[in-house]
């Protein structure tokens, strides 16, 4: 099965993070898995490559779990609820 996201980091060994996002964006089996980059890298010039090559959203490492839950909450990703 294809994942529902995938979490990419700019500096990734094989591969960076824009090659990745790069390279699943091609494939067409791919087209609705979520792309979230944890990063880092703090350039905007980065987090607008990385957009403008099909990443969802964009997160600053270090991040908390509030964070995380936001990002994927504006992809239309829903928090699982805790019992």
């Amino acid at each position: 099965t294809i994942p529902t996201l995938a979490l990419v980091d700019w500096n990734m060994p094989v591969m960076n993070g824009l090659e990745f996002i790069r390279a699943v964006r091609q494939k067409h089996c791919y087209s609705d898995m979520k792309l979230l980059v944890v990063t880092s890298e703090a350039e905007v010039g980065q987090m607008v490559e990385a957009l403008t090559a099909g990443a969802d959203e964009y997160l600053m490492k270090p991040f908390s779990s509030e964070a995380l839950a936001c990002k994927l909450e504006m992809m239309g990703l829903q928090r699982a609820e805790r019992a």
